[in-house]
């Protein structure tokens, strides 16, 4: 009876915090169409800095987006090019723009990650034409032409990091099932509201779209200050709050181009990261993994197995759990049905946490473009 009670009720203690005391993050208000303000004066010059390897089928499309901004300040595009093996450099270089530049990455040194190295080097050349800011864009990542100007207007309210969570895809039954609760979970860990408090230590960001104030980052160190981190854009959040105020929210401006096919492929983008996100430590693992299923699993358990009390309780918390999924699932135009099968999708995200922390003891973590990285985090 007690175990009873305990799981029954403990679970409906935790969800009411989340819902209450986490800067109602599972409303998702943080959004880039709201709160806008032309800039006075001129436009502040940027530079895009865009890390690309392996990219062929897509590079033409994010970097033509990128081209494509309609915006009235001096904007140049830099595309690093990260020892390609499928002509992503030669597409860019075929779209003949006289605003974009294209750089042969030089190889990767140890302690750096991929990606940043690819920024790193891209952010050297931004700086010769010393630009306000530097726009950090992925390149599977298509802009709006008035994403640009929407970031700077943002920026000129005295932020040194402006970072829009792009669209993903989630067009695939795959996607559907994952994709909405893989930006649920990550608001869940990172809400948009602290991170974008000034006096709040939580930061974070979305690597697919970052503008950064270009002498903050040169202040905090620059991107050698986070050469290997593997969950980069977190890092580098965390680098530019301790120059100022940053933000974080939601877009419809940035979209992802690439698509998730199946469960396999969402795996292994959550596993890339997450035992990164426990900085490697088995206890944490341990701790996540009981948490998730305390949280997700039990109400259903004890809703299907108990009685009385504890099973009303277990009732109310899967309702609750279901109701707060409702705001990203209506940004992602999918059923609200799907939020009752939040405790299932959770399981799921258990299972590619743990496979995350199997990838890294076999010296396979932290995969990012064939390249196995999250061991250099221990030796660098």
């Amino acid at each position: 009876m007690i175990l009873s009670l305990l799981f029954g009720f403990l679970p409906l203690a935790i969800w009411l915090y989340l819902l209450l005391g986490r800067d109602f993050f599972w409303r998702f208000t943080e959004r880039d169409d709201r709160d806008q303000r032309r800039p006075s004066g001129t436009w502040p010059s940027v530079v895009a800095v865009v890390p690309a390897r392996n990219e062929a089928d897509v590079i033409a499309q994010s970097i033509g987006s990128l081209l494509a901004q309609s915006y009235g300040g001096d904007f140049h595009v830099i595309l690093v090019d990260d020892q390609s093996e499928d002509g992503t450099g030669d597409i860019a270089r075929g779209l003949g723009s006289d605003r974009l530049t294209v750089m042969t990455g030089a190889p990767r040194p140890p302690g750096w990650t991929g990606k940043l190295w690819a920024m790193h080097q891209g952010s050297l050349e931004a700086t010769k034409r010393a630009p306000d800011f530097i726009w950090f864009t992925d390149a599977d990542i298509a802009h709006a032409p008035d994403n640009l100007a929407k970031l700077t207007t943002r920026a000129a309210s005295g932020k040194v990091l402006v970072s829009l969570m792009a669209r993903l895809s989630c067009k695939t039954q795959a996607e559907h099932f994952l994709i909405p609760a893989f930006v649920f979970f990550f608001a869940m860990l990172y809400p948009f509201g602290a991170v974008n408090r000034p006096h709040s230590r939580i930061a974070a960001a979305a690597g697919g779209c970052m503008l950064a104030h270009r002498e903050a980052l040169e202040s905090a160190g620059g991107i050698a200050a986070i050469r290997h981190n593997i969950i980069d854009d977190c890092a580098l959040a965390r680098l530019m709050k301790s120059q100022g105020s940053i933000w974080l929210g939601l877009t419809n401006r940035a979209v992802s181009l690439r698509p998730y096919e199946n469960l396999s492929e969402i795996r292994r983008m959550v596993a890339r990261s997450a035992y990164a996100e426990l900085d490697y430590s088995p206890l944490r693992l341990l701790g996540t993994l009981f948490g998730l299923m305390l949280v997700y699993v039990a109400p259903v358990a004890m809703l299907l197995f108990a009685d009385g009390m504890a099973q009303l309780a277990a009732a109310l918390t899967w309702l609750l759990m279901a109701l707060s999924f409702q705001p990203i699932l209506r940004f992602y135009n999918q059923s609200p049905l799907w939020g009752f099968l939040l405790p299932l999708i959770a399981l799921f995200y258990a299972g590619f946490t743990f496979d995350s922390a199997i990838q890294y003891w076999r010296g396979k973590g932290g995969m990012w473009k064939g390249r196995a990285q999250a061991g250099e985090k221990v030796r660098a």
